[in-house]
């Protein structure tokens, strides 16, 4: 007998709203948070269903700022080319940015963040760790990746290859605001150890150090990638607002398409039985 749909609920503890109010997280949106939540303090509340600490929010915020943009790369680019070949969708040219989110662009936040926490839980407990038994720990992960010939994620960066400038600034936020946790302690080892192991320096990059600081400040594993798109949102507003007094989509779009070389496919006999 098929249900009443009178007796079906869903529930829900993010928000809701009647005739006179709206309500967030069990708070009355007007009375209680407008001009008194920031707004990366209400994204950290909205994901865990709690209210951050100051210095997890402080964190929190920097990751966001560190990730934003990082100029003409292919999210901001096909952002731009989308704007340009429809104007009227805006939020088109935005999620066409959001999409380009995988292993080598702003996922490897979401990656770096499930890697060190699949081998800290390999670990045990680490509380009377050492650095030496950081270091013994982040050196059995690096030769085990590369019996298995797998790339560590957060290692390497095409353009810092000296050491890419955020990640030692992340680091001291969270080590000032107390919330420098396994994470963050397991990639910092992971660094040290890793010229020794793998033949060559490869730094450790803000994408990764920012998945292991969101997840030393407790936010899901599962949300890492929806955080780094949430700061990609704001650099992409950015780029399509320039583009708007600065366009560079139409020359790139022209520049491709004048240097095109077409080579037909050779047609294909088949042979003769």
């Amino acid at each position: 007998m098929a249900q009443n749909r009178s007796d079906v609920q869903y529930e829900t503890g993010i928000g809701t709203s009647d005739l006179h109010s709206i309500q967030v997280l069990g708070h009355d949106l007007a009375g209680e948070l407008l001009g008194k939540v920031g707004f990366a303090e209400l994204a950290y509340w909205l994901a865990t269903k709690r209210r951050p600490t100051p210095g997890q929010l402080r964190v929190f915020e920097a990751v966001l700022v560190s990730l934003a943009d990082h100029g003409f790369t292919p999210t901001a680019i096909a952002a731009r080319l989308t704007y340009y070949s429809a104007p009227d969708s805006l939020q088109g040219a935005i999620a066409a940015g959001l999409l380009g989110g995988g292993s080598r662009f702003l996922g490897v936040t979401e990656d770096t963040g499930r890697y060190l926490h699949e081998v800290l839980a390999s670990l045990g407990e680490t509380d009377a760790f050492t650095d030496a038994d950081w270091d013994e720990a982040a050196r059995s992960a690096l030769l085990a990746a590369k019996a298995a010939r797998l790339k560590v994620p957060g290692l390497g960066h095409p353009n810092h290859k000296d050491g890419d400038p955020r990640t030692p600034v992340i680091f001291q936020i969270a080590e000032d605001e107390g919330v420098l946790g396994p994470h963050l302690t397991l990639f910092r080892a992971i660094g040290r150890v890793a010229p020794e192991v793998l033949g060559r320096a490869l730094p450790l990059n803000g994408a990764g150090v920012a998945g292991a600081a969101l997840a030393d400040a407790g936010l899901p594993l599962s949300m890492l990638r929806g955080f780094a798109l949430l700061a990609r949102t704001a650099g992409l507003i950015g780029q399509l607002a320039e583009e708007l007094e600065n366009p560079i989509a139409p020359a790139v779009y022209d520049e491709v398409d004048r240097n095109a070389r077409y080579s037909p496919p050779t047609e294909h006999t088949p042979p003769e039985e």
